[in-house]
């Protein structure tokens, strides 16, 4: 790590000297945290940020232009060998600098077409294979698990679930600021009732020691904090899915309990996959996928999976019905008939 990076995260003191580098990521952060986007996002943009701005030697993005872009996105395609989704990410990084933070126009970085993406099928797990893999898991992560197969949730709308937004008594959960920041509200599967509760239970109790200690606040979002002084406090605010211990907010520094991290559970998939002897790249949205062919195969009609996955379009939920098509459009292979 050069020196310039090592720099370009710090916040400027009274008695330093401002870089521009510096300042240039503060003011990128400050409009991103102002749009409320994403602690991820804020992280990918201004990584993508510093590469650019390295790349070049480090000129100031006012500097550069679109032959600057261009071979700076020409080259995560070609030299990195990177997939499509990389350099669109890239690209969406410097558009929200120089739009939202430069305030420069930007026809020629609107002109720099995107990288074409290749639209998969995705990967399906039958129920068999599904019964196979939640075998190994146990305590929480399998509690996540068979959430995300009985309630269609992605893995960040799961681990983000409030104790309010269980409804024991409607057998429902609600998914707040979900894609496209929608709410929407999803079945809570009975055979997860009880074992629900019982987690719940275990952290409550881990709520209350977090008190005793002087601790137990949660990260609020939308300013709610402000709003409602004494509700990062409260027990119908806390994540469903807790952290094993407090970290501190990366955002703010203040020392408080996450919910678990994304990578704890999709570690644990993989090693489930492999304790299951199931050879498919699944990963934990497969189980989002999983659940909408199930319900197609069940008989349940396309408009009906469209609302409960939470698609705009009826073409996104479509592409469930060609994984249905067992081989090749559902023909017998000629081969098959000579038998």
């Amino acid at each position: 790590m050069d020196e310039w990076t090592k720099g370009a995260d710090k916040r400027v003191t009274a008695g330093d000297a401002p870089r521009p580098s510096a300042r240039l990521l503060d003011r990128l952060r400050e409009r991103i945290r102002y749009k409320h986007y994403s602690i991820r996002t804020e992280e990918a943009y201004a990584g993508w940020v510093r590469r650019f701005i390295v790349f070049h030697g480090k000129r100031h993005p006012q500097e550069l232009g679109a032959r600057e872009v261009e071979t700076f996105l020409s080259h995560l395609a070609v030299e990195g060998r990177v997939s499509a989704a990389t350099p669109n990410q890239a690209r969406s990084a410097l558009l929200f600098l120089y739009k939202e933070v430069l305030e420069t126009e930007l026809p020629w970085l609107e002109d720099v077409e995107p990288a074409k993406t290749t639209r998969c099928l995705p990967v399906v797990l039958t129920p068999d294979e599904v019964r196979r893999l939640l075998a190994p898991l146990e305590g929480a992560t399998a509690l996540i698990v068979q959430l995300l197969y009985g309630t269609r949730m992605r893995l960040m709308e799961c681990l983000r679930l409030r104790v309010k937004d269980v409804d024991f008594a409607r057998s429902e959960i609600i998914v707040r600021e979900g894609k496209g920041f929608k709410d929407r509200v999803t079945v809570l599967p009975g055979r997860l009732v009880d074992p629900l509760r019982a987690h719940l239970v275990r952290v409550s109790a881990l709520h209350d020691t977090d008190l005793a200690e002087g601790h137990g606040e949660v990260y609020l979002p939308w300013a709610l904090e402000r709003k409602y002084p004494h509700a990062p406090r409260e027990w119908v605010w806390q994540y469903v899915f807790v952290a094993a211990r407090r970290s501190a907010d990366p955002r703010t520094g203040a020392v408080r309990r996450h919910h678990v991290e994304a990578q704890s559970i999709q570690r644990a998939l993989r090693e489930a996959l492999r304790l299951a002897g199931i050879s498919k790249a699944a990963t934990p949205h497969t189980l989002r996928h999983s659940f909408a062919t199930s319900l197609l195969e069940n008989g349940y009609d396309i408009r009906t999976v469209q609302e409960l996955l939470g698609h705009s379009e009826v073409s996104t939920t479509m592409i469930y019905t060609h994984v249905l098509r067992r081989g090749g459009r559902g023909i017998c292979s000629p081969l098959d008939a000579l038998a």
